[in-house]
């Protein structure tokens, strides 16, 4: 009997460490939704294409689509996803590049971005 326990509590321990692992690989999906200053949503694009030339570059980068409000040009939307969370919310963050543009988006934002985080539930083509 109690090879039985020790057994359910190695597999049961196995599986547990298993579905950890999978998560770490995950990637994360990551909103970020500007408002620009009025008649300033070219600026904030030009700037916002050049800074995505320098994140293309970096560890755990996997892809960003830049989407603009049809209905109102003054709102801009990334839609990014990073194969490592941590590095997105620790290295990235600090980069030189992301440091730069935030000086200068106080000329063409309205304000800081709102960021949100996703895990990706189910693909549906």
């Amino acid at each position: 009997m109690k090879k039985y326990i020790l057994l359910l509590f190695v597999s049961l321990f196995a599986l547990g460490f298993n579905s950890c692992n999978k998560e770490e690989g995950e990637e994360i999906i990551v909103l970020v939704k500007y408002k620009t200053l009025p008649n300033k949503n070219i600026d904030a694009l030009a700037s916002m294409e050049r800074l995505i030339e320098s994140v293309e570059k970096e560890d755990h980068f996997v892809k960003i689509k830049l989407h603009v409000d049809k209905n109102d040009n003054s709102n801009i939307m990334l839609y990014e996803v990073w194969n490592d969370e941590n590095y997105y919310k620790n290295q990235h963050m600090e980069t030189e590049h992301l440091q730069k543009f935030k000086a200068e988006s106080k000329e063409f934002l309205a304000g800081p971005p709102e960021i949100s985080y996703w895990k990706e539930h189910s693909v549906y083509e």
